[in-house]
């Protein structure tokens, strides 16, 4: 028998076709390297004294590489028994973005379980106020939010974050589950009735093991519109509970004493350092899952 993979050749590409390719991967190089300036700018600063920052060029590599920004902007200059630092307002955002990206994502899983595959008389129209919600402005809601919390308890508390930031992310959580499960066929969901089994456990056995691409989407998706939340956390904290992003807007706009742009800039790479990790680790898993749903639906 004739091996007819030992008598096939590529086809050659043509100097002009290598020339593209070669030309589209040097533009791609260069729009990588503007992107990423600002970034390596931000890092080198913080690595600088402010003495080397005032006489030295600023896309410089440091001289003397020194962290002593980078424990101030965590830990903060102490003035008697006060010290205005990162490290407090870090983990009050870590309180509050962990619990509330697990209940929003547990919520929009539910909801979108019962929208796609448990049909009901008005189904669409839960399902499109829901996507109403997504559109509404977030200066919009402040008011009568403000108003919510202060009916329950829970103004100006962590919890109180947690709950603006599951009410708001709902719509989308529900809006990622439901076109990922108009994708799963009814047939499953048909077949474990007959065997018996109910609604929760139809979701908790069938559903959410095949669900792990779009948690990931969803997870992503919530941890970072709520860890770089300025605007709720500026509105419904206050003095001991403010997330990291507050935080840092006073620290960048201090105006006491001599500007110390190091700081400024380590700080600013401590508050971004989350959701630049979970981009790194899960991006590829967050373009696979933003894919699985949209077959159909």
């Amino acid at each position: 028998m004739t091996d007819f993979t030992q008598n096939y050749h590529p086809p050659r590409r043509s100097f002009g076709q290598l020339a593209l390719r070669w030309l589209l991967f040097a533009l791609l190089g260069l729009f990588a390297l503007f992107y990423l300036m600002p970034l390596f700018v931000m890092v080198t600063t913080s690595l600088k004294s402010l003495e080397e920052i005032r006489t030295g060029s600023l896309v410089a590599l440091p001289r003397d590489v020194t962290f002593e920004a980078w424990s101030t902007a965590w830990s903060g200059t102490c003035t008697g028994v006060k010290c205005e630092g990162l490290r407090p307002y870090f983990w009050n955002s870590v309180l509050m973005t962990v619990p509330a990206v697990f209940l929003a994502t547990l919520l929009g899983a539910v909801n979108g379980y019962v929208i796609a595959q448990w049909r009901f008389k008005g189904a669409n129209l839960i399902f499109a106020m829901m996507l109403f919600g997504c559109f509404i402005p977030f200066q919009v809601v402040l008011l009568p939010m403000a108003r919510s919390l202060g009916i329950l308890g829970l103004a100006g508390s962590i919890p109180g974050l947690i709950f603006v930031h599951v009410i708001y992310g709902i719509g989308f959580t529900t809006l990622f589950f439901r076109n990922y499960y108009v994708t799963i066929p009814a047939e499953l969901t048909k077949a474990a009735k007959v065997d018996g089994a109910g609604f929760f456990r139809i979701f908790w056995s069938i559903f959410l093991p095949l669900s792990l691409p779009i948690v990931v989407v969803t997870v992503i998706w919530q941890f970072t519109n709520i860890w770089n939340d300025f605007l709720f956390g500026v509105s419904f904290s206050q003095a001991g509970t403010q997330p990291v992003t507050v935080a840092l807007n006073n620290i960048v706009n201090s105006t006491t004493g001599v500007k110390e742009y190091n700081v400024d800039m380590a700080a600013a790479i401590i508050a971004a350092l989350p959701t630049l990790l979970v981009y790194v680790v899960a991006g590829k898993y967050f373009i696979r899952g933003l894919t699985a749903g949209s077959v159909k639906g």
